[in-house]
């Protein structure tokens, strides 16, 4: 598959993962907030390079689970799983506050890019994420373990994630001012992106029965 594709991919798949208000986004929000977008970006980009990382760790770990099919299909179950719950969660349960609330002292752009990097190391979620995606797309025939497409996903998905906080340090203002514009509005969208993984997942389970 051409490298853009593979790059755009990496950077769509991360933006779902990364679109939900969390600790990381909200986090750069607020030091952009208090102590302006140049230590926000700091921030940002401590965390993109753990997420390039966590995500070449995911890759590996997904060429290893691609010769390994009876792992994988395990694997595609609990992910099921999960998806399924994320869906509801955010369909039906999500809560409607999520006002941060913005810390009083001030830190040094470094201290900030270490701080990206500390919060975005121990938020190991994008691991086995990104390694389930992988295998997905992978069987769809979108991507191969080959290192130029390795490293093409993983730069797209590092990148999309400094796209998403990047949009969340300039624009969370708006966002706040409008109570995230209907949240509710926004989780139904996530939940209806993650019932949609659902569903691909749940037809590859399928077809493999």
């Amino acid at each position: 598959m051409d490298i853009t594709a593979i790059f755009f991919l990496g950077l769509i798949i991360v933006l779902v993962g990364v679109i939900p208000p969390g600790l990381l986004n909200m986090t750069a929000a607020k030091i952009s907030l208090k102590e302006g977008y140049k230590r926000g970006i700091a921030f940002s980009i401590g965390v993109c390079l753990i997420v390039f990382l966590q995500t070449y760790l995911a890759a590996m770990f997904a060429r290893y689970l691609s010769n390994h099919q009876d792992v994988v299909e395990i694997l595609q179950r609990v992910a099921l799983v999960i998806f399924i719950l994320i869906t509801i969660y955010y369909l039906l349960l999500a809560k409607t506050d999520a006002k941060p609330n913005v810390e009083e002292h001030t830190k040094s752009s470094h201290s900030r890019f270490f701080q990206g990097m500390f919060l975005s190391a121990i938020n190991v979620f994008p691991i086995p994420y990104q390694a389930y995606m992988t295998i997905t797309i992978a069987s769809f025939g979108w991507f191969n373990f080959e290192k130029l497409s390795i490293i093409t996903y993983v730069t797209g998905a590092s990148t999309g994630t400094f796209v998403m906080l990047y949009i969340y340090i300039f624009f969370f203002d708006k966002i706040k001012d409008k109570a995230f514009t209907s949240q509710k509005n926004m989780n139904y969208s996530i939940g209806a992106i993650t019932g949609i993984v659902a569903a691909v997942t749940l037809i590859n389970v399928l077809m493999e029965l």
